[in-house]
């Protein structure tokens, strides 16, 4: 009995220490396992990818979204500023871009978007600054210097000094731009003035908010310490929201988005007709309420039952309490579009578009009914002579591409006469709908036969692959602060388009079949097409 009791023992404490080492491997087993999937599970950081195409694309989106709703706002400065994202942003303000794999760089690098540029004359600048003999002549008829000028409007509350003198090192960058302008476009392709400027209306302290008054849809115009001022129009709809099949062209919303995207396509098509337009993230409270000196906009804002900061101001449209401008709870997506110079400075004459439409729910236009329409119009000035036709068909290619249907009227710079381009303003209502297109927008170019031989060419070269146009607008656009939270665009969009763009070339091949002065030729002697 003694030496059973002993065995049982001995072999109880040998099942014991079993099952702790058996324990102790499990344990192990199960540390080294967690460590190799922790491993596996880390993505590669690539500083070059695409937001777009990276694998941290999707969570990046989801975390956008839950930082817009929970978004703290502090001395004017939004917490995107301050987001791991913004580690992908250029100091400008812009998404670097790898130079090796961009077709947007390898287009803009191509010949025809670097053609030698007309030598400029004096009087081909919109404006100047006054040199010293300007000066004395003002000083000698009882005038005041314009240093004591700007010094007595840095006066103003909240605006920055403002010591500028004949040096462009001192301006500001919208001044600048303004000082630009010249005959033949709004701003240089290459100049690096373009970032700045976006960079700066879209970081630059907001002064004043008030409402531009005329138009049929709410904007706002903002004041920045530099003396500088943008368009704003808010965001009204999500990104892929369609314009309902059932409404007019003349009944939709206008959407920040699309003036985003309408100037980055103008400068793609090699037009740079489209003042510069970034989008911003504003606080609807300390952004825009609290710094408003309009009191007739300050009226208009409410709490929404759900606790969201709105208004909706005064126009002639979709300005009330059933269509009113909401935050998210304070933050609010807005496209700014950098201002013109000042009317009194350079007046623009605004003229009626020949393929207006009626607006009208039951008359067509007469250039609807009547197919031979175009032979009157270059019959008119100032479309019997210069490059006022074809610029009206490169507005058309522009709109038929955006589905802008709203072109009732565009503006040329008053100084220049006729011999100048056409402004490309107002596009809020482009980009409404990607599932149908609208060949009616295309009649200028089906009823003239007529277009640029630099347009046609670049239009060719976005068709090919390594160009694609859908791909240098994503890679355009994704370059806007606002894509962090979602593409300007969506794919569909985008892939609209391509189908767009293969209509347009149709088009403009049964021209060339139909007339042999269907082109006309802007790059004799500047550019030779490759065998």
């Amino acid at each position: 009995m003694l030496r059973r009791s002993v065995g049982g023992r001995s072999t109880r404490s040998i099942c014991l220490v079993l099952a702790c080492l058996s324990l102790a491997l499990h344990i192990l087993l199960a540390i080294f396992c967690l460590s190799v999937l922790q491993t596996a599970c880390v993505p590669p950081h690539s500083s070059s990818s695409s937001p777009l195409h990276d694998p941290g694309s999707t969570s990046r989106q989801t975390k956008s979204s839950v930082i817009i709703s929970n978004r703290i706002f502090a001395n004017n400065a939004t917490e995107w500023e301050k987001e791991p994202t913004r580690d992908k942003m250029s100091t400008k303000g812009m998404r670097e871009v790898d130079p090796g794999g961009s077709k947007l760089e390898a287009l803009f690098s191509h010949p025809l978007y670097n053609l030698q540029q007309p030598e400029m004359q004096e009087d081909d600048w919109l404006l100047r600054v006054k040199n010293s003999e300007d000066e004395e002549e003002e000083r000698d008829t009882g005038g005041e210097e314009e240093d004591s000028y700007w010094q007595s409007g840095s006066e103003e509350d909240g605006y920055d000094k403002a010591n500028w003198t004949v040096a462009a090192e001192t301006h500001p960058p919208w001044l600048r731009f303004h000082l630009g302008i010249s005959r033949w476009e709004l701003y240089h392709r290459t100049d690096p003035l373009l970032d700045q400027i976006t960079h700066y209306i879209s970081t630059q302290r907001i002064l004043n908010v008030v409402q531009k008054r005329g138009g049929t849809q709410l904007k706002l115009l903002m004041s920045f310490p530099n003396h500088g001022e943008a368009l704003l129009k808010p965001m009204r709809q999500t990104r892929d929201a369609e314009t309902d099949v059932n409404l007019f062209y003349f009944s939709d919303f206008e959407r920040h988005n699309a003036e985003i995207s309408a100037f980055h396509l103008d400068r793609i098509l090699g037009f740079q007709r489209i003042p510069p337009v970034v989008g911003r993230l504003v606080d609807v409270v300390s952004e825009i309420k609290d710094v408003t000196t309009d009191k007739k906009l300050l009226r208009t804002f409410f709490t929404s039952p759900v606790g969201n900061t709105c208004f909706y101001g005064q126009c002639e449209y979709y300005c009330s309490t059933e269509n009113p401008v909401c935050g998210g709870p304070r933050a609010l997506e807005v496209s700014l579009s950098t201002m013109l110079p000042d009317l009194t400075l350079a007046p623009r004459r605004s003229w009626r578009s020949p393929w207006r439409r009626s607006y009208s729910r039951t008359k067509l236009a007469q250039w609807e009914k009547d197919p031979a329409y175009c032979d009157g119009v270059k019959q008119t000035p100032p479309y019997d002579e210069g490059t006022r036709l074809v610029d009206l068909m490169d507005m058309a290619v522009l709109d038929f591409l955006m589905g802008n249907m709203d072109r009732h009227h565009y503006e040329t710079f008053e100084k220049f006469g006729n011999k100048t381009f056409m402004l490309h303003l107002d596009n809020g209502r482009a980009f409404g709908r990607h599932s149908r297109d609208e060949p009616s927008i295309l009649a200028p170019l089906r009823q003239c036969c007529r277009i640029r031989r630099s347009t046609l060419l670049r239009l060719r070269l976005m068709s090919r692959p390594g160009f694609r146009l859908s791909d240098v607008m994503r890679e355009s656009l994704d370059r806007d602060p606002l894509a962090v939270i979602q593409p300007l665009l969506s794919e569909a969009h985008l892939s609209a388009l391509d189908r767009r763009l293969a209509m347009v070339l149709q088009v403009l091949h049964t021209c060339q079949d139909l007339r042999d002065d269907a082109v006309y030729d802007d790059l004799e002697g500047h550019y030779e097409e490759p065998d």
